[in-house]
């Protein structure tokens, strides 16, 4: 597993949860857990069409973030093996036992 992972931001947008990962994407919810929702989503969405090979466009020639595209690759091979991305998106839930 990589050290890297992208700058997390959470705004309050119009009276609404805005969270965001620098370079990704971005969600927003009503409260600041159906935003971590639908981040958590489109990382999914994003991760499993990388490791399928429906993202085209990344190329040496285009110059993509090689840490960005590795932390995107490591997702997906952790929602591939049925885990979940959240702890590697957003970090340890203090929440755990």
């Amino acid at each position: 597993m990589s050290e890297f992972i992208p700058t997390l931001r959470v705004y309050e947008v119009a009276g609404r949860v805005r969270l965001g990962l620098d370079g990704l994407f971005s969600a927003e919810g009503q409260t600041l857990q159906e935003a971590a929702d639908e981040l958590v989503r489109k990382m999914l969405v994003a991760v499993m069409a990388l490791r399928s090979g429906s993202i085209s466009g990344i190329s040496a020639e285009s110059r993509p973030d090689m840490a960005l595209v590795a932390f995107l690759w490591e997702l997906g091979e952790i929602a591939a093996g049925g885990g979940d991305i959240r702890e590697r998106l957003f970090g340890p839930s203090s929440l755990a036992a």
